[in-house]
């Protein structure tokens, strides 16, 4: 199991305080494998980026409308946290969903 996150996000850690057995890839100095990234946007689109972020509110209409993977790979801060990947599967985000999919609660 990999979480794809940031180090110092509180979210991301609550989750690896959870999870046993996972890897940790900061997305902010690793950034997200080309596989993932495909995969990420094929299940989840847009929802990939988190636009009620400082960093998405920060950019310019221009900036806005680049393409995802270029977004992200620029300003990793922008994707929706935690990734985690789980033998082939995806989750989005910490909610009760991921959690129970994951077999937490």
């Amino acid at each position: 199991m990999v979480l794809y996150g940031l180090k110092n996000c509180e979210t991301c850690r609550r989750a690896r305080r959870l999870l046993a057995d996972v890897t940790f890839a900061d997305v902010r100095e690793d950034g997200l494998p080309d596989d993932v990234m495909r995969a990420a946007l094929d299940r989840f689109g847009d929802a990939l980026l988190n636009k009620r972020s400082t960093t998405w509110r920060g950019l310019s209409e221009s900036e806005r409308e680049r393409a995802i993977p270029e977004l992200l790979k620029e300003h990793p801060a922008l994707m929706k946290r935690p990734l985690i990947e789980d033998d082939g599967r995806l989750y989005l985000g910490w909610d009760a969903q991921t959690r129970a999919d994951l077999g937490l609660e």
